[in-house]
C-alpha cells in the first residue's frame, strides 16, 4: 500500500516544521494533527515505521527485502553441517562393535530409549525459551550441544556415559524448532515459503550427502566407526562456529512480536492514535511522550502481566485451532503416527543387527537411509501437483496407506532377509512423508503463522508422551524390555489400528460428501426441469395466442 505526506505549514520555528496530516493515495487520513519534526524525514520515518497501519508498506518491504540473504545463507551453512553427519546411520553397529561393546539389549533397552525422555521433558520448557530468547541464542546452544554429543561418543565409556549422551541428543533434537522459527523472525511475509524451502532442502541435500559419504567410506574405503564419528564431529563444530555469524532478532512470534501486520485489503486502515513526534529518537507508538518512568517494580509487574497475557493467548489460539473437526482428525493422524514413526526410527538399525549381525555383513545402512529419505522428498513434492480433493479423499487416503505402513512393519518382523527388512524400511519412511505433507498443507491452511507454530509443537508434543508411553512399557529395560522383534510386531500392530480408525472415518467422510453433494444437485436439476416445463407452457400459450 503508497502513502504520500501532505504537509502545511503554519508556521516556522528555525529548522521545525509542522506536519498536518498524513494521508493515503485512497484518501483514508493515517493520522492527523499538527506535530513538530525535527529533521523531518528520518524522524517521521521511524515513527511510521513503529505505526501498525502501515507496516505493510513499500517503502517497508524495499529495506526489509535488502536484509534477508545473509541470514538465510548463514541458517542454509549452519543446517548443511548441523546435518551432515556420515556417522549416525552406523550408531548401532558402532555401539555393539569394538570400539564400544555392548550388547544388542544394553542399546536397545538401557541407552536408547533417555532420548526419548529428555526430549519429552525439555521440548516445552525450550519452546518457550526459545521464543523469549529469539532463537539465536538457542541455536548456538544446539550447535555446542552436538560438538558435546559427538566428542561423547567417541571418547566416553560405559552405559551410564551413553546414557547421558542420549540425554544430550534429546536436547538437540528439542531445540530443532529454533532453527525453523528463527527465520519468521527476519524476514519478510512474502519471502516464507521461499526461505523455508532453502532451509528444508538444505537440510535433505545434507542428510543425503552425509548417508551417501559415509557408505562409500564404510564399502569402498573400509573406514571405521570411529572415524566417521571424527568426520561428524568437524562437520558440527563448523556448524557452531558458522551460527555466531547469524544477525541477532529483534522480535519473535509470541513473546517479542510486533502488532499483527494487517495485509491490504484484509481490512480498513485503522488511524494511528494520537502521538506528538519528539525531537530526539522517536519512542513506541504505544507509549505516550509524557508518561513519567518505569520504576522497578512497575516494570516487573508489567513484565509479569505480559507474560500471563501471551500464555492467555495461546491458550485461546490452542481452543479455536482444535475446535475445527477437520484439523482436529488430522492432528490425532499426526500426533499418532509421528508417535510410531519415530519409535520405527529410532530402533531399526537395531532390527537390522539382529536380521544380519554386522560381523558377517557389510552394512548398507546409510544407503538405504538415503535412498528412503529421496524417495520420500519425490512423492511429498509429487502431491503438490496432484488434483486430489484431501478434504473429502485425505482422511481415507491416511487409513490406506497407514494400512500400507503396518504392512511394512509386518514384513520386517518376519523376514529373515536384511534387503527385505532394507525394502520395507524405504517404503514405510516414503509412505510417512508422503502422508505428513500432505497433513501438514491440510492443518496450516488458513491459519496464521503464530497459530500454525502453537499447533506443530502440540501435535509433536502429543506424539512424544505416546512415544514415552510406548518405550517405557514394551522398551525400558524398567517395564517389559521386550525383543527387538516382538517389537517391530507391536509397531505393525499400532499403525494397523491407527489405519482402522482413519479408513472408518475416511469412509464416513466420503459417504457424507456424496451425500451433499446429491441433495445439492437434486434441487438444480428439479429448479431446471420446472424452468423446462414453464417454457413450454409460454411457447403453447403465445402459438395459440397467434393462431
Amino acid at each position: 500500500m503508497h502513502f504520500v505526506f501532505q504537509y502545511e505549514e503554519i508556521g516556522m520555528q528555525g529548522e521545525d516544521r509542522y506536519v498536518n496530516k498524513c494521508m493515503f493515495l485512497d484518501g483514508t487520513v493515517l493520522y492527523r494533527e499538527k506535530t513538530i519534526a525535527r529533521q523531518c524525514k528520518t524522524s517521521l520515518a521511524r515513527y511510521l515505521f513503529s505505526c501498525t497501519s502501515i507496516s505493510g508498506t513499500e517503502s517497508l518491504r524495499k529495506m526489509q527485502s535488502s536484509s534477508w540473504k545473509f541470514p538465510t545463507v548463514i541458517l542454509c551453512v549452519y543446517g548443511f553441517f548441523s546435518t551432515m553427519r556420515p556417522s549416525e546411520p552406523f550408531l548401532t553397529p558402532y555401539l555393539t562393535g569394538p570400539d564400544k561393546n555392548f550388547t544388542i539389549e544394553e542399546v536397545t533397552n538401557k541407552i536408547l530409549p533417555v532420548w526419548t525422555y529428555a526430549y519429552l521433558a525439555i521440548l516445552f520448557p525450550v519452546f518457550l525459551a526459545t521464543d523469549y530468547l529469539r532463537y539465536k541464542p538457542v541455536i548456538i546452544l544446539q550447535g555446542l550441544i552436538f560438538i558435546v554429543v559427538w566428542v561423547m561418543l567417541l571418547f566416553a565409556q560405559g552405559v551410564l556415559a551413553m546414557q547421558f549422551m542420549e540425554f544430550f541428543f534429546g536436547m538437540v533434537t528439542a531445540t530443532e524448532v529454533a532453527y525453523f522459527s528463527y527465520i519468521y523472525s527476519v524476514v519478510s511475509i512474502d519471502r516464507y515459503q521461499k526461505v523455508t524451502s532453502y532451509c528444508r532442502s538444505i537440510q535433505l541435500v545434507a542428510f543425503t550427502v552425509g548417508s551417501v559419504l559415509g557408505q562409500l567410506l564404510v564399502s569402498l574405503g573400509g573406514l571405521s566407526y570411529f572415524y566417521l564419528n571424527v568426520i561428524t564431529l568437524a562437520s558440527v563444530s563448523v556448524a557452531f562456529i558458522s551460527s555466531f555469524f547469524l544477525p541477532m532478532p529483534k522480535k519473535s512470534m509470541f513473546f517479542h512480536r510486533r502488532v499483527r501486520e494487517i495485509p491490504a485489503g484484509e481490512e480498513d486502515a485503522q488511524p494511528c492514535p494520537p502521538h506528538v513526534l519528539p525531537k530526539g529518537p522517536v519512542k513506541n507508538s504505544h507509549e505516550s511522550a509524557s508518561m513519567p518512568a518505569d520504576t522497578p517494580n512497575s516494570s516487573t509487574k508489567k513484565e509479569d502481566a505480559r507474560f500471563l497475557k501471551i500464555l492467555v493467548q495461546l491458550w485461546f489460539d490452542f481452543i479455536t485451532c482444535y475446535s475445527t473437526k477437520r484439523v482436529l482428525y488430522w492432528s490425532l493422524w499426526w500426533a499418532l503416527a509421528t508417535c510410531g514413526y519415530n519409535q520405527v526410527v529410532n530402533y531399526i538399525q537395531v532390527l537390522w543387527t539382529h536380521a544380519e549381525p554386522s560381523l558377517n555383513f557389510t552394512e548398507y545402512n546409510g544407503g538405504v537411509e538415503a535412498v528412503s529419505t529421496l524417495l520420500g522428498a519425490a512423492t511429498s513434492f509429487a502431491v503438490g501437483y496432484t488434483n486430489i480433493d484431501w478434504a473429502v479423499w485425505g482422511e481415507l487416503a491416511l487409513g490406506t496407506f497407514s494400512a500400507l505402513d503396518a504392512g511394512c512393519l509386518y514384513l520386517m518382523t518376519f523376514t529373515s532377509s536384511i534387503w527385505v527388512c532394507y525394502v520395507g524400511y524405504v517404503v514405510f519412511k516414503s509412505l510417512y512423508m508422503l502422508l505428513i505433507t500432505i497433513a501438514t498443507f491440510q492443518i496450516a491452511a488458513n491459519l496464521s503463522m503464530e497459530r500454525y507454530a502453537l499447533l506443530f509443537g502440540v501435535n509433536n508434543f502429543v506424539a512424544l508422551a505416546l512415544q514415552t508411553i510406548l518405550t517405557i512399557t514394551v522398551v525400558d529395560a524398567s517395564g517389559l524390555g521386550l525383543s527387538i522383534v516382538t517389537q517391530f510386531l507391536i509397531y505393525g500392530s499400532y499403525f494397523a489400528v491407527i489405519a482402522i480408525i482413519f479408513l472408518i472415518r475416511g469412509t464416513y467422510t466420503v459417504i457424507t460428501e456424496r451425500c451433499k453433494h446429491k441433495n445439492h444437485v437434486q434441487p438444480e436439476t428439479n429448479d431446471q426441469q420446472s424452468g423446462g416445463r414453464a417454457s413450454k407452457c409460454l411457447e403453447h400459450d403465445a402459438v395459440q395466442w397467434l393462431n
